[in-house]
C-alpha cells in the first residue's frame, strides 16, 4: 500500500504525514503536530503571589506558560526548599491521552537521578489540579543564551558535554526525552547544564500513547522519522541533539524556512551548510560530528550517544578521534573522485568557459580591492581593538603589494562595519573589483582568521577561502601569508623583494602586540587624554620589547600630537618626538608607518623640508597605497610652493580613503592654495556631511568664503568652527561684533577675545593670527605670527597660505618666510 502526493503525485509509505519529495502534509500541520498551535494562555485560577497550594507549596510566581502547562516558582515550606510546580491546564484534564501523557512526564523523569537533569520530587492531584513537582534551576535557557550572543567554544563545548551526559544517564534508563531543544536546557550561573520537560518521554517497551500518526516535538528539531510520524528510538534524541550542537556552535538553526512546511521540508531534503562556514573558528573535527548526528538516515547516525560523547571529550582535549579522522579522509576522496569523474566534462566545457570569459568577462586584471572590517568573534567587545588592528595590518600588507592599484585605507572601510548593504553595493561605491571578508578568532594562545575573497563585479563569486591559525608570536608572519595567498588568488604579480618581505616577517611578542595594538586605537583619536592613554601603551609595549619599531613610531606620534595641541612647549615635545622617529627608523627601514611618522615630525616639528620629502618619499615607495603619506606630503608640497604635485598627492589620497573627512578637507586645502575656490567649497562641504564638527572642513569654508568676498557664509563657517572645537563663546562674540561693525568687527572681537583667553590656556599664536588676518589686521596678524615663529608653533608652515596674500609686500612677513625656509613669492 502507499499514498499518492496530491502536489507532486510521489508514491509514499501508507503511513506517512509528509510527502517524502515535496513535504506537503497529508493532514493539517496542527494535527500533525499539536506542539505547533497556539500555546494555551487559560489562567490557573487562585494561584497569585502568597498564596498556598496543596497546603504546603507557597506561590512566589509565575514562570510561564506553555501547550502543556503553567509553571510556577513555589517554596516548599514542609521541606524549605524552592520548586518549580507545573500544571496541567484544568481543560485538558478531561482528555486522557493529553493528562496520561503530563503523567508519563513524570513519571519518566522520576526514575532519572543525574546531576544533568532536572530532579522530580512528586507528581501529585490536588484541588482539583494535576501538578509535577520539580527542582527549582537558578539560571537561564541555552536558546536565551544564545541569542544574547554567540557562545565562546570552550562554553559550547563544556555544555554539549554535560547535556550529552544527561541523555546518556536518560537512555541508560530505557528514557527517550523526544524534544531535546534549546529552550529545554537550563544553564545555572556556574555553568552547569540541565535537560528539562520529559513531558515527551516514554519509556522503552513501554506504550506510545498518542493519537495514531500524531507526530510530537518542536519542528526545528524534529529528526525525519520523527516529522514523518514514524516509530522513533533513542537516535531520535541524538538527531536534536545535533540540531541543539549546531545552533550552539554557529548561532543559528540548521533547518530553515519561512513557514513549517518548509522547515520540514527542509528536515527531509537539505543538508544544512557546514557550521565552519558559518564560524571560521569552529573546528573541522566538531563539524564532522554534528554532521554525523544530523544524518538523515538513523542507521547512518550515531547509533549511541555514548559514541557522540566520546568524540566531544576527545575533541575538548584537543584530540581529533579516529573516527572523525576517517570521516574527514573520506569526505576529501569523495571531493577527489567527483573531480576524476568529472575531468573529461569539465575539458569539454572549458572551451566554452574560455569563450565566454573572452566575451563576458573582465575586460582587466582585479587591481582594486577593499578589506571589510574583519568580524570580532572572541566573544568579548573589549578586543574589538584587536580585531579592527588586523583589519589595519591586512590592509597594510596588501597595500605595499605595487601590482595593485588601489587597496581602500581603513578609515572608509570602518564605515562598513554594521552595514546591511550587499557585496555589490560596497564594490560600487568603493570603485573596487574585489572584496576580503573575514572572521577573527582567539583560541588560547593562538589568533584563528578565517579570510573570504570575493570578485564582486559584475556579479558576485567567490574566490577563495581559507582559514588560518597561528601563535599569536606568528601573527606578522600570518598576514604575510594572507596577503600573499590574496594577492595570487587575483593574479597579481609579486615582485621578489615582495615576495622576500611577505616570507620574512618577524616574531612578535604578543604581550607588547596587544600593548601596541592598543596605543594606536587611542593616539589616532588625537584628544588630550586618549594620547596619554597611548602613551601609556605605547611604553608597556617598549618594556616588553624594546626594539619594537612600531612602539617607538607611536610614542613620535603622541609627542606630536603633544605639540600640535600645544599639551607641551616646542622645546620639550620635538626633540623627544624626533627622537623616537628616527629610533623608529633605525630599528626597521622597511615600514612604511615609520618613515611617514618622521617626515611628519620634520615637516611640523623641525620645518625640515628636504628632510621630510625624502621621508614621505620613502614612505610612499614602501607603499603607494598609504593614504596617511601621500595626503600630508600634499601639504608639504603646498608649504614649498608646488601646488600642482600636491594636488595629484591628495587626488590619490582621496581615492584611497574616498570617504574620510579629514581626507576631503586636506584635499580642499590644497585647492585652496590653487585658489580654486568653488571646488575647495564643494570637498569642504563634503567633508562636513561625513564630519560636521570637522575643524579642517569649518576652517577651510571659513577661508573660501573669505578669499570670495561671501562674508556671512565666511561668518557662519567661523562660528561653526570655533563651536565645533569647544569655543561657542567665540561664536557669540562674533556675532555680537558683527552687529555692531559687520565682518571686520566680527573677527577683530574674536581674536581679541582669543589673546584673553590664551593668558589663561594656551592658544597657538596662529590661531590668532588667523582672525586678526580675516579682519584685515596687519599688524597684530604680523605680531602674532612672529610670536608663532618664536615659539615654532606646528601651524606656522601653513603661513604662505591665501589668506595672508594681503601680507606678501610686507617686509617683515617676508622675513618671516626666508627664516623659514619658504618661498617668499609662494612658490618654489
Amino acid at each position: 500500500m502507499s499514498v499518492k502526493c496530491p502536489k507532486c503525485q510521489y508514491e509514499n509509505p501508507d503511513d506517512s504525514l509528509y510527502c517524502g519529495k515535496c513535504s506537503t502534509p497529508f493532514k493539517p500541520l496542527e494535527e500533525i503536530s499539536p506542539s505547533l498551535t497556539k500555546t494555551l494562555q487559560t489562567p490557573v485560577k487562585d494561584l497569585i503571589k502568597g498564596s498556598t497550594f496543596a497546603g504546603r507549596y507557597q506561590i512566589i510566581e509565575e514562570l510561564g506558560r506553555g501547550g502543556m502547562g503553567v509553571v510556577y516558582k513555589a517554596e516548599d515550606t514542609k521541606l524549605k526548599r524552592r520548586v518549580a510546580l507545573k500544571f496541567l491546564p484544568p481543560e485538558l484534564t478531561h482528555i486522557p491521552d493529553i493528562k496520561e501523557r503530563f503523567m508519563r512526564e513524570a513519571q519518566a523523569a522520576a526514575v532519572l537521578d543525574h546531576p544533568n537533569i532536572c530532579t522530580v520530587h512528586e507528581f501529585d492531584e490536588a484541588e482539583e489540579k494535576t501538578y509535577i513537582s520539580m527542582a527549582y534551576i537558578e539560571g537561564q535557557s541555552l536558546k536565551k543564551k544564545i541569542e544574547s550572543g554567540p557562545l565562546k567554544l570552550d562554553e559550547a563545548l563544556s555544555t554539549a558535554l554535560q547535556v550529552a551526559e544527561g541523555l546518556k544517564g536518560a537512555h541508560k534508563k530505557g528514557v527517550v526525552h523526544r524534544d531535546i531543544k534549546s529552550a529545554n536546557i537550563m544553564v545555572t550561573e556556574e555553568g552547569e547544564a540541565k535537560i528539562m520537560d520529559f513531558g515527551l518521554a516514554r519509556m522503552t517497551g513501554g506504550t506510545l500513547i498518542t493519537k495514531e500518526g500524531m507526530a510530537m516535538g518542536t519542528i526545528a528539531y524534529m529528526s525525519p522519522e520523527q516529522a514523518r510520524g514514524e516509530e522513533v528510538d533513542h537516535r531520535t534524541d541524538i538527531w536534536s541533539f545535533g540540531v541543539v550542537l549546531y545552533e550552539m556552535f554557529s548561532g543559528q538553526l540548521p533547518f530553515k524556512g519561512e513557514h513549517d512546511q518548509g522547515v520540514v521540508y527542509s528536515i527531509l531534503n537539505e543538508k544544512p551548510k557546514p557550521v565552519t562556514d558559518l564560524k571560521a573558528e569552529i573546528p573541522v573535527a566538531i563539524e564532522q560530528i554534528v554532521g554525523k548526528a544530523l544524518e538523515k538516515n538513523p542507521d547512518e547516525r550515531y547509533q549511541q550517544i555514548d559514541d557522540l560523547l566520546d568524540d566531544l571529550r576527545s575533541i575538548s582535549e584537543g584530540i581529533v578521534p579516529e573516527g572523525v579522522r576517517a570521516r574527514l579522509r573520506k569526505a576529501k576522496l569523495g571531493k577527489r573522485k567527483r573531480a576524476i569523474l568529472y575531468a573529461g566534462t569539465v575539458a569539454l566545457v572549458i572551451i566554452a568557459v574560455i569563450m565566454l570569459t573572452l566575451f563576458t568577462g573582465r575586460a582587466e586584471a582585479i587591481d582594486s580591492i577593499a578589506v571589510l572590517p574583519l568580524e570580532n568573534l572572541t566573544g568579548d567587545a573589549e578586543q574589538e581593538y584587536f580585531v579592527d588592528g588586523v583589519t589595519d595590518e591586512l590592509i597594510g600588507q596588501l597595500g605595499q603589494i605595487s601590482g595593485l592599484r588601489r587597496v581602500i585605507s581603513r578609515t572608509t572601510v570602518m564605515q562598513y562595519k554594521e552595514t546591511d548593504k550587499s557585496l555589490p553595493e560596497i564594490a560600487r561605491e568603493l570603485k573596487v573589483d574585489a572584496l576580503v571578508e573575514g572572521t577573527v578568532y582567539q583560541v588560547g594562545e593562538n589568533v584563528r582568521i578565517k579570510l573570504q575573497l570575493f570578485d564582486v563585479l559584475p556579479e558576485e563569486r567567490n574566490l577563495w577561502t581559507k582559514t588560518y591559525e597561528r601563535a599569536m608570536t606568528d601573527v606578522l608572519v600570518m598576514y604575510g601569508e594572507m596577503a600573499g595567498a590574496i594577492a595570487d588568488n587575483i593574479q597579481v604579480k609579486l615582485t621578489a623583494q615582495e615576495k622576500t618581505r611577505l616570507a620574512n616577517a618577524r616574531q612578535v611578542n604578543p604581550e607588547a602586540y596587544d600593548d601596541y595594538l592598543k596605543g594606536k586605537f587611542h593616539v589616532f583619536k588625537f584628544t588630550p587624554p586618549d594620547l596619554d592613554t597611548a602613551m601609556q601603551y605605547f611604553q608597556m609595549a617598549l618594556e616588553k620589547e624594546p626594539d619594537y619599531a612600531l612602539a617607538y613610531a607611536g610614542i613620535a606620534t603622541a609627542w606630536g600630537g603633544h605639540a600640535q595641541f600645544g599639551l607641551l612647549p616646542h622645546r620639550e615635545a620635538a626633540p623627544k618626538a624626533k627622537a623616537a622617529a628616527e629610533k623608529a627608523v633605525e630599528l626597521d627601514n622597511t615600514l612604511a608607518e615609520v618613515h611617514h611618522v618622521l617626515a611628519c615630525i620634520r615637516t611640523w616639528l623641525e620645518w625640515d623640508w628636504e628632510g621630510a620629502e625624502i621621508a614621505f618619499q620613502r614612505a610612499i615607495e614602501l607603499n603607494p597605497n598609504y593614504p596617511d603619506a601621500r595626503v600630508y606630503y600634499s601639504h608639504l608640497l603646498c608649504y614649498m610652493g608646488r601646488p600642482e604635485e600636491a594636488l595629484a598627492q591628495a587626488e590619490r589620497a582621496v581615492e584611497l580613503d574616498p570617504v574620510s573627512s579629514l581626507y576631503q578637507g586636506i584635499y580642499g586645502t590644497v585647492l585652496v592654495y590653487l585658489r580654486r575656490y568653488d571646488d575647495a567649497i564643494a570637498s569642504f562641504q563634503n567633508a562636513l556631511r561625513t564630519s560636521p564638527n570637522d575643524p579642517v572642513g569649518n576652517d577651510g569654508l571659513w577661508q573660501s568664503f573669505h578669499m570670495k568676498g561671501m562674508y556671512e557664509e565666511a561668518l557662519a563657517a567661523a562660528k561653526a568652527l570655533y563651536t565645533g572645537i569647544g569655543l561657542a563663546e567665540i561664536g557669540e562674540v562674533m556675532e555680537r561684533g558683527y552687529k555692531e561693525d559687520g565682518y571686520s568687527g566680527a573677527m577683530s572681537l574674536a581674536a581679541e577675545t582669543l589673546e584673553e583667553i590664551s593668558r589663561e590656556v594656551f592658544i597657538g599664536p596662529y590661531f590668532i593670527s588667523i582672525s586678526y588676518a580675516s579682519a584685515g589686521k596687519k599688524e597684530q596678524t604680523l605680531e602674532w605670527l612672529e610670536r608663532g615663529y618664536e615659539i615654532r608653533d606646528p601651524n606656522m608652515p601653513y603661513i604662505n597660505d591665501p589668506r595672508f596674500d594681503f601680507l606678501r609686500d610686507a617686509p617683515r612677513f617676508k622675513a618671516l618666510l626666508r627664516k623659514m625656509n619658504l618661498p617668499v613669492d609662494g612658490k618654489e
